[in-house]
């Protein structure tokens, strides 16, 4: 399966670079303060613009096939034999609580002992933290994330994991030991539903919704004579909220 590099940054690199050349040549000499800020947002729209057009022109290739990985992006280019792959893990990051741009899914490599990759292994598996590589960020190509996810599940087989598919697993069926005076049982599952089918949603407010209500509810779950421990359900539910703060890529986004 042959990858493809998205085009999107083409496109607004052109747009830009056309107003910042459009800006240029409508400065006119009439005022000190318009012409230096005419200057200076033409400029920077120059600079954007050619900046988003480089990205989008630079040579990519990306091949997945049952011998390895044929790869020409994250400083390596040249064929990548599944030995040399000790795993691939297909992770979605949490987005960042300042802004509202949505991470891009990523693959991770964690290379085999005895691989020539010799480039720095800036970041951690979130399988078992080891060191891992950011092969490829999935917002750079046309294939949709489930589209790379299930060809890397027939070439790479067990070497690649969805994480995106552990973390929605691990909240299928909690199993909570009960004790007198612990939550109470109805409340709490009733909690843990609404965020298992906002997690198994697309909807990005239908998850950010449920994990504030989660958020909301914790210091204020009432007890049972005889209900779920406490503390396990605190964890999960600390998790739960974590989880449902990732953000997964609707069917009408760009891949």
């Amino acid at each position: 399966m042959d990858l493809h590099r998205s085009r999107l940054s083409l496109g607004f690199g052109a747009v830009v670079l056309a107003f910042g050349f459009f800006v240029l040549l409508c400065v006119r000499s009439d005022g000190t303060f318009r012409l230096i800020g005419s200057l200076v947002l033409g400029g920077l729209s120059l600079l954007t613009g050619g900046m988003y057009l480089f990205d989008g022109l630079r040579p990519f290739r990306f091949r997945i096939t049952f011998d390895g990985l044929t790869v020409r992006t994250a400083g390596l280019n040249r064929f990548v034999p599944w030995t040399e792959i000790d795993h691939l893990v297909l992770d979605q990051p949490p987005p960042v609580l300042t802004g509202n741009k949505r991470p891009s899914p990523v693959l991770l490599l964690v290379p085999a002992g005895g691989s020539t990759i010799d480039l720095p292994l800036a970041h951690r598996s979130p399988l078992d933290d080891r060191s891992c590589l950011v092969l490829l960020e999935l917002d750079d190509v046309r294939e949709k994330p489930d589209e790379v996810a299930a060809a890397l599940a027939r070439y790479g087989g067990s070497r690649f994991t969805d994480y995106r598919q552990v973390i929605r697993q691990r909240f299928d069926s909690p199993d909570f030991s009960f004790g007198l005076r612990g939550y109470d049982p109805a409340v709490v599952n009733a909690l843990i539903r609404k965020g298992q089918e906002a997690l198994a949603s697309n909807d990005m407010m239908r998850r950010f919704e449920a994990m504030a209500e989660i958020e909301r509810s914790r210091d204020k779950l009432p007890a049972a004579a005889r209900g779920y421990d406490r503390a396990q359900v605190d964890a999960f539910l600390a998790d739960l909220a974590t989880a449902l703060a990732r953000w997964k890529d609707d069917e009408g986004d760009a891949g």
